[in-house]
C-alpha cells in the first residue's frame, strides 16, 4: 500500500521560512503528479503547488514567488515545499497529494498524508 507521509510543519512568525517534506513508501509501478494542498478552517481543501513528473511545475497565485515545490525522484519520491515570506493567511492544514498506481491498484489513483500544521503567527 502506497503511504504519504508530511513533515516539516510548525510555528513561524510572519515573514519567516518552513520548509515541508513528504516521504513516498510502497511499491509504486506508475508515478505522475505531485503536489501539495492546504486547508484552513472553514475553507476548502486548494491547490497550493503541483509538479509533474518532468519537472513542470504550477502554483496558486497568492504563492507564487514566495513557494517553491521539488521533487527527489531518486530519494523513493520525496516532495518538498519551501516556504519563504509566510504570512497568517497562509496559515492551514497542508496534504501532500501523489498520482500513482501502486502494486494493489488497477489504474492510476491519487493518494494523500494525513497533513501537517503550519501556522504563521506573530
Amino acid at each position: 500500500q502506497v503511504q504519504l507521509v508530511e513533515s516539516g510543519g510548525g510555528l513561524v512568525q510572519p515573514g519567516g521560512s518552513l520548509r515541508l517534506s513528504c516521504a513516498t513508501s510502497g511499491t509504486i509501478f506508475v508515478i505522475n503528479d505531485m503536489g501539495w494542498y492546504r486547508q484552513a478552517p472553514g475553507k476548502q481543501r486548494e491547490l497550493v503547488a503541483s509538479i509533474t513528473i518532468g519537472g513542470g511545475t504550477n502554483y496558486a497565485d497568492s504563492v507564487k514567488g514566495r513557494f517553491t515545490i521539488s521533487r527527489d525522484n531518486a530519494k523513493k519520491m520525496v516532495l518538498y515545499l519551501q516556504m519563504n515570506s509566510l504570512k497568517p493567511e497562509d496559515t492551514a492544514v497542508y496534504y501532500c497529494n501523489g498520482n500513482f498506481r501502486g502494486r494493489d491498484d488497477f489504474s492510476a489513483r491519487d493518494y494523500w498524508g494525513r497533513g501537517t500544521q503550519v501556522t504563521v503567527s506573530s
